[in-house]
């Protein structure tokens, strides 16, 4: 059966290069799955989830925006942000989010968007460590 090879990149690192059977993930228009040849395409990520199979085994990232390109049975992730489940620091995303959320509350100008994505990423993160 063929494979996909998927690699996640981040400025600071190679998350993952593998041989998987499916990659799923969230872009502005929704939840996509691709699977061996797949028609070419790219889109950008919405902060959140993403998970691949390889050989009967589902694993997860969380992964900060970016964008998503399939090509020639190829699935290449360039984020601003990516971890697998495991390697998710859950203290530090909660302290993130209390960050983010105080911020949010918080009388003094701030950067409303800066904030609220900080907080997107925070969640995003925790929702998949608590999930694996």
């Amino acid at each position: 059966m063929a494979k996909l090879l998927l690699e996640v990149v981040t400025p600071e690192k190679l998350v993952a290069s593998e041989e998987v059977d499916v990659v799923v993930a969230t872009g502005y228009e929704g939840e996509f799955a691709i699977l061996p040849n797949h028609t070419p395409f790219l889109t950008s990520l919405l902060p959140g989830g993403m998970w691949f199979r390889q050989s009967g085994k589902q694993e997860w990232l969380s992964v900060a925006g970016g964008f998503a390109e399939v090509s020639d049975n190829k699935v290449t992730v360039l984020a601003e942000s990516a971890e697998r489940a495991r390697d998710i620091d859950v203290e530090r995303a909660k302290k993130a989010r209390e960050r983010a959320e105080s911020r949010l509350r918080s009388k003094e100008r701030i950067d409303y968007a800066r904030a609220q994505a900080a907080l997107q990423r925070a969640m995003a993160r925790l929702r998949i460590a608590e999930r694996h």
